[in-house]
């Protein structure tokens, strides 16, 4: 059912937690992984000011490429077939474009599961991503803080 399985990273807890769960997917289905990371325009223009544009880009792409290589090595050792990405642009356009482009089966990604004004203000990629894509999208929400109350 799945061949080629997409995972967003950002080295994020929610997408460590995503990680886990496409890593099992893949597993399961004898899939390949590619593993993107999205050195973000916004990201990158609210830094820009106080340093160099270029110094933000090459570090934000040295991020990137730990953050991708982490989740290659979690797929190495695992006996998953891999490849790595890093990209600029605007995540949920990048992801939606990459996995159309690439024939991605089904895309796996963490979500920080916000909520209320936070939503409304800073919106969700994960949403977007759904909203743009035909493509499966797998959600996995970003684990309770072990000292945050229920």
């Amino acid at each position: 059912m799945y061949d080629r399985i997409l995972i967003p990273t950002d080295g994020s807890e929610a997408a460590v937690e995503a990680t886990a769960h496409a890593l099992d997917l893949a597993k399961r289905h004898d899939a390949s992984l590619d593993i993107l990371n999205i050195v973000d325009h916004e990201r990158l223009g609210r830094m820009a000011p106080q340093l160099g544009a270029d110094q933000i880009r090459d570090a934000l792409t040295a991020e990137g490429e730990r953050s991708t290589a982490l989740v290659a090595d979690k797929a190495d050792r695992a006996g998953i077939d891999t490849k790595t990405i890093v990209r600029d642009g605007i995540p949920a356009d990048t992801i939606v474009e990459y996995a159309e482009n690439e024939g991605i089966d089904v895309i796996v990604m963490g979500t920080t599961g916000r909520s209320g004004l936070d939503r409304l203000l800073l919106g969700s990629v994960a949403e977007t991503v759904i909203q743009q894509t035909q493509i499966p999208v797998f959600l996995v929400k970003q684990p309770k803080d072990a000292d945050s109350s229920d």
